[in-house]
Protein backbone atom coordinates (compact mmCIF):
# COMPACT_ATOMS: atom_id res chain seq x y z
CA UNK A 1 0.00 0.00 0.00
CA UNK A 2 1.28 3.04 -0.81
CA UNK A 3 1.52 6.24 1.14
CA UNK A 4 -1.35 8.11 -0.64
CA UNK A 5 -3.30 5.17 -0.66
CA UNK A 6 -2.37 4.41 3.18
CA UNK A 7 -3.97 8.19 3.77
CA UNK A 8 -7.08 7.98 1.37
CA UNK A 9 -8.09 5.00 3.69
CA UNK A 10 -7.43 6.60 6.95
CA UNK A 11 -9.28 9.46 5.99
CA UNK A 12 -12.02 7.41 5.23
CA UNK A 13 -11.92 5.37 8.43
CA UNK A 14 -11.84 9.04 9.79
CA UNK A 15 -14.52 10.25 8.26
CA UNK A 16 -16.75 7.02 9.44
CA UNK A 17 -15.62 7.91 13.23
CA UNK A 18 -16.21 11.17 13.26
CA UNK A 19 -19.93 11.62 11.47
CA UNK A 20 -20.53 8.44 14.28
CA UNK A 21 -19.42 10.57 17.22
CA UNK A 22 -21.65 13.53 15.74
CA UNK A 23 -24.63 11.22 15.65
CA UNK A 24 -23.71 9.56 19.23
CA UNK A 25 -26.47 12.27 20.97
CA UNK A 26 -27.95 10.61 23.50
CA UNK A 27 -26.66 11.24 27.29
CA UNK A 28 -27.97 9.01 29.75
CA UNK A 29 -26.16 6.17 32.33
CA UNK A 30 -25.90 3.00 30.37
CA UNK A 31 -25.37 -0.18 31.56
CA UNK A 32 -22.31 -2.47 30.81
CA UNK A 33 -22.46 -5.99 30.91
CA UNK A 34 -18.66 -8.13 31.22
CA UNK A 35 -20.04 -11.90 30.86
CA UNK A 36 -17.79 -14.99 29.35
CA UNK A 37 -15.39 -17.53 30.88
CA UNK A 38 -12.37 -15.71 30.33
CA UNK A 39 -10.21 -13.85 33.19
CA UNK A 40 -10.52 -10.35 33.54
CA UNK A 41 -14.55 -9.33 33.73
CA UNK A 42 -14.32 -7.96 37.18
CA UNK A 43 -10.60 -6.51 36.78
CA UNK A 44 -12.12 -4.76 33.41
CA UNK A 45 -15.24 -3.29 36.49
CA UNK A 46 -12.17 -1.95 38.50
CA UNK A 47 -11.11 0.04 35.19
CA UNK A 48 -14.28 1.63 35.19
CA UNK A 49 -14.07 2.16 38.70
CA UNK A 50 -10.78 3.67 38.69
CA UNK A 51 -12.26 6.09 35.26
CA UNK A 52 -15.19 7.13 37.25
CA UNK A 53 -12.82 7.96 40.56
CA UNK A 54 -10.60 10.34 38.16
CA UNK A 55 -13.41 12.17 37.60
CA UNK A 56 -14.58 12.32 41.14
CA UNK A 57 -16.97 10.36 41.05
CA UNK A 58 -19.05 8.06 43.51
CA UNK A 59 -19.28 4.35 42.99
CA UNK A 60 -21.14 1.66 44.68
CA UNK A 61 -19.88 -1.64 44.43
CA UNK A 62 -21.85 -4.82 45.23
CA UNK A 63 -19.54 -7.59 45.21
CA UNK A 64 -20.71 -11.31 45.05
CA UNK A 65 -19.53 -14.35 45.71
CA UNK A 66 -16.12 -13.09 46.26
CA UNK A 67 -16.63 -11.47 49.86
CA UNK A 68 -14.62 -13.17 51.96
CA UNK A 69 -11.53 -13.28 49.45
CA UNK A 70 -9.12 -10.40 50.35
CA UNK A 71 -7.94 -8.90 47.18
CA UNK A 72 -5.64 -5.58 46.39
CA UNK A 73 -8.41 -3.79 44.77
CA UNK A 74 -10.73 -3.92 48.40
CA UNK A 75 -7.77 -3.01 50.09
CA UNK A 76 -7.31 -0.07 47.52
CA UNK A 77 -10.81 0.95 47.30
CA UNK A 78 -11.20 1.07 50.91
CA UNK A 79 -9.41 4.26 51.14
CA UNK A 80 -11.32 5.98 48.69
CA UNK A 81 -14.35 8.25 50.09
CA UNK A 82 -16.09 8.09 46.44
CA UNK A 83 -16.38 4.37 47.05
CA UNK A 84 -18.84 2.31 49.11
CA UNK A 85 -18.87 -1.76 48.92
CA UNK A 86 -21.10 -4.42 50.46
CA UNK A 87 -19.67 -8.26 50.22
CA UNK A 88 -21.75 -10.93 50.49
CA UNK A 89 -20.89 -13.09 53.74
CA UNK A 90 -20.46 -16.15 52.05
CA UNK A 91 -17.40 -16.32 49.80
CA UNK A 92 -17.79 -19.07 47.24
CA UNK A 93 -21.02 -20.79 46.83
CA UNK A 94 -18.97 -23.97 46.22
CA UNK A 95 -17.53 -23.51 49.77
CA UNK A 96 -20.83 -22.94 51.53
CA UNK A 97 -22.31 -25.66 49.60
CA UNK A 98 -25.94 -24.53 51.46
CA UNK A 99 -28.01 -23.01 49.04
CA UNK A 100 -30.64 -21.54 51.73
CA UNK A 101 -27.77 -19.86 53.25
CA UNK A 102 -26.37 -18.57 50.16
CA UNK A 103 -29.99 -17.12 49.14
CA UNK A 104 -30.47 -15.35 52.32
CA UNK A 105 -26.69 -14.04 51.81
CA UNK A 106 -27.33 -12.93 48.58
CA UNK A 107 -30.69 -11.39 48.91
CA UNK A 108 -28.49 -9.57 52.07
CA UNK A 109 -26.53 -8.20 49.47
CA UNK A 110 -28.64 -7.22 46.86
CA UNK A 111 -31.09 -5.25 49.07
CA UNK A 112 -27.95 -2.96 49.91
CA UNK A 113 -26.93 -2.87 46.26
CA UNK A 114 -30.48 -2.15 45.44
CA UNK A 115 -29.96 0.96 47.69
CA UNK A 116 -27.60 2.16 45.23
CA UNK A 117 -29.67 2.63 42.68
CA UNK A 118 -31.85 4.49 44.17
CA UNK A 119 -29.40 6.88 44.76
CA UNK A 120 -29.03 9.99 42.81
CA UNK A 121 -25.39 10.52 44.29
CA UNK A 122 -23.62 7.86 43.23
CA UNK A 123 -22.65 7.86 39.58
CA UNK A 124 -21.34 4.36 38.99
CA UNK A 125 -23.09 0.78 40.38
CA UNK A 126 -21.01 -2.34 39.94
CA UNK A 127 -22.65 -5.61 40.45
CA UNK A 128 -19.95 -7.79 40.45
CA UNK A 129 -20.33 -11.01 40.08
CA UNK A 130 -24.39 -10.35 39.65
CA UNK A 131 -25.05 -13.04 36.75
CA UNK A 132 -24.77 -16.37 39.25
CA UNK A 133 -26.97 -14.81 41.67
CA UNK A 134 -29.52 -14.96 38.57
CA UNK A 135 -28.19 -18.19 36.94
CA UNK A 136 -28.20 -19.93 40.87
CA UNK A 137 -31.68 -18.72 41.59
CA UNK A 138 -30.96 -17.16 44.75
CA UNK A 139 -32.40 -13.71 43.45
CA UNK A 140 -35.57 -12.74 41.36
CA UNK A 141 -33.93 -11.66 37.88
CA UNK A 142 -37.55 -9.34 37.17
CA UNK A 143 -37.36 -7.64 40.55
CA UNK A 144 -33.17 -6.89 39.36
CA UNK A 145 -34.63 -5.83 35.99
CA UNK A 146 -37.14 -3.50 37.53
CA UNK A 147 -34.45 -1.84 39.78
CA UNK A 148 -32.05 -1.29 36.47
CA UNK A 149 -34.80 0.27 34.88
CA UNK A 150 -36.05 2.42 37.35
CA UNK A 151 -32.38 3.64 38.44
CA UNK A 152 -31.64 7.52 38.16
CA UNK A 153 -31.40 8.56 34.62
CA UNK A 154 -27.49 9.16 34.27
CA UNK A 155 -26.49 6.64 36.77
CA UNK A 156 -24.22 4.14 35.49
CA UNK A 157 -24.40 0.16 35.85
CA UNK A 158 -21.61 -2.74 35.27
CA UNK A 159 -22.66 -5.97 35.99
CA UNK A 160 -20.00 -8.69 35.84
CA UNK A 161 -20.31 -12.90 36.21
CA UNK A 162 -20.13 -15.76 33.64
CA UNK A 163 -23.33 -16.82 31.48
CA UNK A 164 -25.41 -14.01 31.50
CA UNK A 165 -28.60 -14.41 31.38
CA UNK A 166 -30.93 -13.70 28.12
CA UNK A 167 -32.57 -10.67 29.77
CA UNK A 168 -29.65 -9.52 31.27
CA UNK A 169 -28.04 -9.08 27.92
CA UNK A 170 -31.49 -7.39 26.74
CA UNK A 171 -31.54 -4.85 29.50
CA UNK A 172 -27.58 -3.67 29.09
CA UNK A 173 -26.54 -1.05 26.74
CA UNK A 174 -22.97 -2.66 26.14
CA UNK A 175 -22.19 -6.72 25.88
CA UNK A 176 -18.99 -7.93 26.17
CA UNK A 177 -17.71 -11.68 26.49
CA UNK A 178 -14.38 -12.32 27.52
CA UNK A 179 -12.88 -15.34 26.34
CA UNK A 180 -11.10 -17.74 28.08
CA UNK A 181 -8.15 -19.31 25.51
CA UNK A 182 -5.54 -19.99 28.34
CA UNK A 183 -5.37 -19.72 32.40
CA UNK A 184 -2.29 -19.91 34.73
CA UNK A 185 -4.33 -21.46 37.08
CA UNK A 186 -4.71 -24.67 34.48
CA UNK A 187 -1.11 -25.27 34.68
CA UNK A 188 -1.07 -25.35 38.51
CA UNK A 189 -0.13 -21.55 38.91
CA UNK A 190 -1.79 -20.56 41.87
CA UNK A 191 -3.68 -16.83 42.07
CA UNK A 192 -1.03 -14.01 42.17
CA UNK A 193 -1.60 -10.67 44.59
CA UNK A 194 -1.33 -7.55 41.71
CA UNK A 195 -2.68 -9.39 38.93
CA UNK A 196 -5.56 -12.37 40.65
CA UNK A 197 -5.73 -10.88 44.16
Amino acid sequence: MSSDQYKQRMQRKKDHIDSRIEEANIDKGIIVLLTGNGKGKSSSALGMICRALGYDMKVGIAKFLKGEQDTGEDTFLAKQPNVQTVFMKTGFTWDTQDKEYDTVMALETWSEAAQYLTDESIDLVVLDELTYMISYKYLDEQQIFDALNNRPKNQHVVITGRAASEGLMEVADTVSEVKDIKHAFRANIKAQKGIDL
